[in-house]
């Protein structure tokens, strides 16, 4: 019974933290006032900044900004706030 109880704590260690976390989220922002190429650049680091935020992509032409995060540790609320705060306020598209 003991090996069994061991051989059971190894194994649940050894589970990767990934598989317990919540799955990530993923929302597209339309972001105004984008005018320059040095603009995507300010709206990915504010996003960045954002706990749980894991990749920001920024696309100049189509004024738009592709989030993923856990939405355990932020929400989409968060993620329009930061874009605002550094001067291009955004909007989730629906």
């Amino acid at each position: 019974m003991r090996k069994l109880l061991k051989l059971l704590i190894t194994a649940l260690a050894a589970l990767p933290l990934v598989a317990l976390a919540a799955p990530r989220k993923s929302v597209t922002l339309d972001v105004k006032n984008m005018t320059c190429e040095l603009c995507p650049v300010t709206v990915r680091k504010s996003l960045e900044k954002v706990p749980g935020v894991s990749a920001v992509k920024v696309d100049f032409n189509r004024k738009t900004a592709t989030v993923t995060f856990d939405p355990d540790k932020a929400q989409p609320e968060a993620l329009t706030r930061a874009t605002t705060n550094a001067g291009y306020p955004s909007t989730v598209q629906k």
